[in-house]
């Protein structure tokens, strides 16, 4: 399937509809279609009139935008989540570029990505971030690195495009295991399992976890887990929490 189709772009508690209008034009001026908004300041944030002004020509994006509770709903369906943000964190997942991004998308054909921008002054949580395989930092002038959103949008559709339209992409080794990639609400699944296998055997204290799952989650994020795999994971969780419960 073509990156067109497989790659949505989320906007997080966006506060002026304006700006959802432009990252709607952006969006349709790279070729994609796909808009979902997650707690927008104004529930018919879409269709309001300043939106569709600066959509200029992309309504139909707007129309179709999906309006979401929550970060789990946006991200249905998606095997690969990847934040935009110009603070980098401490337990961030992996840090690339757009273009590494877009590259990647662009050759593993099995990835429904998600590409995830946060509101215009606080920008994205911590627990958004965690969810995410990796964190997006656009290589701007340090001296003023402040992206508006709809900028950040354009970037990240433009180099999505151009990773889509190239002639000879880079090929994907045929060698080796390639499983089908782990959905994120397995993967976060999985987590809850593995905390509560850790919480069982004393690894973890659950009143002083202290950073011990974000931890992890950047060690996972890392592999690009595949439901086999986090099915092993959640079978060693499952006989480790059975092993305690029957004292042995």
């Amino acid at each position: 399937m073509p990156l067109f189709n497989r790659l949505r772009f989320v906007l997080v508690e966006t506060s002026r509809p304006g700006n959802i209008g432009a990252a709607a034009r952006a969006i349709k001026n790279m070729g994609f279609s796909e808009l979902v908004l997650v707690n927008p300041r104004f529930p018919d944030a879409a269709m309001q009139e300043e939106a569709i002004a600066f959509a200029s020509g992309a309504q139909d994006i707007l129309a179709s935008a999906r309006i979401v509770g929550s970060i789990e709903e946006a991200l249905a369906d998606c095997n690969y989540a990847a934040a935009v943000t110009a603070r980098l964190r401490e337990f961030s997942p992996p840090v690339i570029t757009p273009r590494e991004l877009a590259t990647r998308l662009a050759d593993e054909a099995g990835l429904q990505a998600a590409v995830i921008f946060g509101n215009e002054r606080f920008g994205l949580p911590n627990e958004i971030v965690e969810k995410c395989n990796v964190l997006i930092n656009i290589p701007a002038n340090p001296d003023y690195s402040s992206l508006n959103l709809a900028q950040a949008v354009q970037v990240l559709a433009y180099e999505a495009r151009m990773a889509a339209i190239v002639d000879a992409p880079s090929a994907v080794s045929n060698i080796g295991f390639q499983g089908e990639a782990a959905g994120m609400a397995q993967i976060e699944g999985m987590y809850a399992h593995l905390e509560q296998a850790l919480v069982a055997i004393d690894f973890l204290d659950a009143d002083n976890p202290k950073k011990l799952m974000p931890r992890l989650k950047r060690l996972f994020s890392r592999t690009q887990l595949e439901t086999e795999e986090v099915n092993i994971l959640r079978g060693i969780a499952k006989q480790i929490l059975a092993k305690q419960k029957n004292g042995s």
